[in-house]
């Protein structure tokens, strides 16, 4: 009885025991389990982390495009719009809560009595009277009105022939109905200053003319031809004014010719301005420019690292470089861009005043001093960039922060030498009728055509500088004398 008791009982342990180690065994592999999917759910969790910090970095990169504009990259104002920004939106001023129009000071332009007496005795004007009123007071005020007179005129040109009985008529009569000086000058500067296509401007001046001048695109073309060819001793002799200068600007911009991208490059200094064609900005093509190849002054210009190569000094354009660090702030929340700003802007401002008491030049110890903070700010932004959060700001803020310490002595040039502007944006206003015609007029169907588009530019644009009446020097080369030497 009592073996039969103690079997139980260890039957009953064993099945126990069995139960136990089952359960344990249970418990094994659901701690596997639980083990495997905890680690799969780490790695999904370290694979999604990763996703999103890229779509992150993504998203700052879009929407650092989407904010580009002409206030903080060198994209042209028109780009502006897109980002649903008004036309003629000048994001780069700061509003100073003065109304609109002449400010206090100004001189205004307004013609006086005095001024119309000037001109008529000059004899510039075709004088007429007209009367108001009855003549039998005897007393009268004078009142002017200017106005223009554009009724065609013709002049029967009448060719004798000399005692031999043969006639020698000049090239330009070669033809038996030819138009004159005045319609060719108009037909010119409307090419250049309006922006038009030769159809409009033959309409525009037939309709001027009462209908009466029969002309044609063709006609406008051919004119435009000949000041272009008849301008290439002006265009010459400029090159070489630039040449005998110590500092030029220069800048360039996209065009078409043929469906194909182009560009016209322009040099500028205070009395004159000179357009060429370029086809590409390669060193290779830059060493075709005659003047790039023999300039052995200053270029100013917005950080084409391909002009380093002509000219023995180089300035670089400060409000290009503010657009930069401005967009750099917006991104990266940092604050040295900003100080960097600050202080570019008080040295310009120093330079004015210095400039405006006679001075040529800053004290080298003012100089050194602008240098050590222009250093202690670029030190400040390498420390502050190792934080920026987004990979794509931090890139550019390094990219931006490495091209203001190796182009340092260059960007800081207008504070060695007062004769070197702060700025080249001489140069890109100089640009802006090639901006407008290529927005406008689509571009040039021929090399040809940009060409003779670059010497009448030159032409125009150096005339305006100089203050030089451009109708009758366009006249003036027309027959023959040079529009400028």
């Amino acid at each position: 009885m009592g073996g039969n008791y103690e079997k139980s009982i260890y039957n009953q342990l064993m099945e126990v025991m069995g139960r136990l180690d089952a359960v344990e065994k249970d418990l094994r592999v659901e701690k596997t389990q639980h083990k495997e999917d905890v680690e799969r759910l780490n790695a999904r969790i370290s694979e999604l982390t990763c996703e999103n910090q890229l779509l992150r970095d993504d998203n700052e990169r879009l929407k650092s495009i989407i904010n580009n504009d002409s206030s903080n990259t060198s994209n042209p104002p028109s780009t502006d719009q897109k980002a649903g920004r008004p036309a003629n939106t000048y994001n780069g001023r700061e509003k100073t809560g003065r109304k609109a129009g002449g400010q206090k000071g100004h001189k205004g332009t307004t013609l006086t009595k005095a001024d119309v007496e000037e001109k008529l005795r000059s004899g510039k004007c075709r004088h007429q009277v007209r009367e108001i009123g009855s003549l039998a007071g005897g007393k009268y005020i004078t009142k002017y009105e200017i106005d223009l007179d554009t009724a065609p005129l013709i002049t029967e040109v009448r060719i004798y022939a000399d005692s031999k009985g043969h006639f020698t008529i000049p090239p330009e009569y070669r033809s038996d109905v030819v138009y004159g000086p005045n319609v060719k000058a108009m037909a010119v500067a409307l090419y250049s200053e309006g922006v038009m296509a030769a159809e409009r401007i033959a309409a525009f001046l037939d309709a001027a003319g009462g209908n009466a001048l029969g002309l044609s695109a063709g006609s406008v073309y051919h004119f435009c031809r000949s000041f272009s060819e008849k301008a290439q001793g002006s265009v010459a002799h400029l090159e070489e004014e630039l040449l005998n200068h110590r500092v030029v600007m220069t800048d360039a911009t996209v065009v078409s010719v043929n469906g194909k991208q182009s560009y016209i490059r322009n040099f500028s200094m205070e009395k004159a301005v000179v357009y060429r064609v370029m086809k590409d900005k390669t060193i290779a093509t830059m060493k075709k420019v005659r003047f790039l190849a023999k300039f052995t002054g200053i270029l100013v210009h917005d950080h084409e690292t391909a002009l380093y190569h002509f000219g023995t000094g180089h300035g670089e354009c400060n409000v290009h470089i503010i657009r930069y660090l401005k967009k750099n702030s917006e991104e990266s929340g940092n604050r040295w861009s900003e100080e960097m700003i600050s202080l570019l802007c008080e040295m310009n401002r120093r330079r004015k005043q210095a400039i405006s008491k006679g001075k040529e030049t800053f004290p080298q110890e003012l100089i050194k001093e602008y240098e050590e903070r222009y250093r202690e700010l670029i030190g400040k932004g390498r420390e502050e960039n190792q934080k920026t959060k987004y990979k794509y700001a931090r890139k550019d803020e390094k990219k931006l922060l490495n091209r203001m310490e190796k182009y340092m002595g260059n960007h800081l040039l207008f504070l060695q030498d007062f004769e070197v502007p702060f700025d080249d944006n001489m140069s890109e206003r100089d640009l802006r009728k090639a901006k407008n015609r290529q927005k406008m007029a689509g571009g040039f169907r021929k090399e040809s055509g940009q060409e003779m588009y670059c010497n009448i530019l030159t032409i125009i644009e150096t005339l305006k500088r100089r203050n030089i009446p451009i109708l009758e020097n366009i006249k003036k080369l027309f027959l023959g004398t040079p529009a400028i030497f």
